[in-house]
């Protein structure tokens, strides 16, 4: 049940078994389905939650409706308001579910306990969150710096089962473009294949 979990973490850090026992015990399992919500504007966001298997985006909303998808989160992905997680604040987010997902929940409590029993997770989480802002940094350079038919080869590339698994409105909000406009990129680059 835990093998996508410890895969990840053992890509940071090697774990024991004994270790993976007490890891799996903070854990709380939970099935959403196809557009439910793990968290709303305005609510606290009250786990960390790592995807299992299915598919997330985080997003907001802006005064028409519509939404600007700053994450997806696939199996082996972390996804949280973690501003919320961490400072119990209201969250700015919206999480929920594009595919039928299993995802493994961490509460605040849960992860500040775990890091003191089991203290090799304190560094795969502190390794976790380098990568983040390494991901964060790129993904701002990328919004700010590249066309929109650059921005889409760019994901592509990073993550080439996207167009399979996400409708291409939502990879369009994830670029920031009209879904008209990747129409016409997609149309374009398959013309030139």
């Amino acid at each position: 049940m835990f093998d996508v979990l410890f895969s990840h973490i053992e890509h940071k850090v090697a774990l024991s078994d004994a270790e993976k026992s007490a890891i799996a015990a903070f854990f709380i399992f939970k099935k959403i389905r196809k557009k439910q919500f793990i968290l709303e504007e305005g609510d606290i966001c009250m786990h960390l939650s790592f995807v299992n298997k299915g598919l997330i985006k985080s997003y907001r909303l802006d005064e028409k409706g519509n939404e600007h998808i700053s994450l997806f989160g696939w199996e082996g992905w972390w996804i949280s308001d973690f501003n919320s997680y961490i400072n119990q604040q209201p969250a700015t987010l919206y999480i929920d579910a594009v595919e039928d997902t299993e995802l493994f929940l961490l509460s605040r409590a849960a992860y500040d306990q775990l890091t003191l029993d089991v203290p090799i997770m304190d560094r795969y989480f502190r390794l976790l969150y380098q990568n983040s802002l390494v991901t964060k940094d790129e993904r701002l350079i990328s919004s700010n710096s590249y066309s929109a038919e650059e921005k889409f080869q760019r994901l592509i590339q990073s993550n080439p089962e996207i167009m399979r698994r996400v409708p291409q409105h939502l990879v369009a909000s994830y670029l920031g473009l009209a879904p008209e406009t990747l129409s016409r990129i997609r149309k374009k680059l398959a013309s030139t294949d």
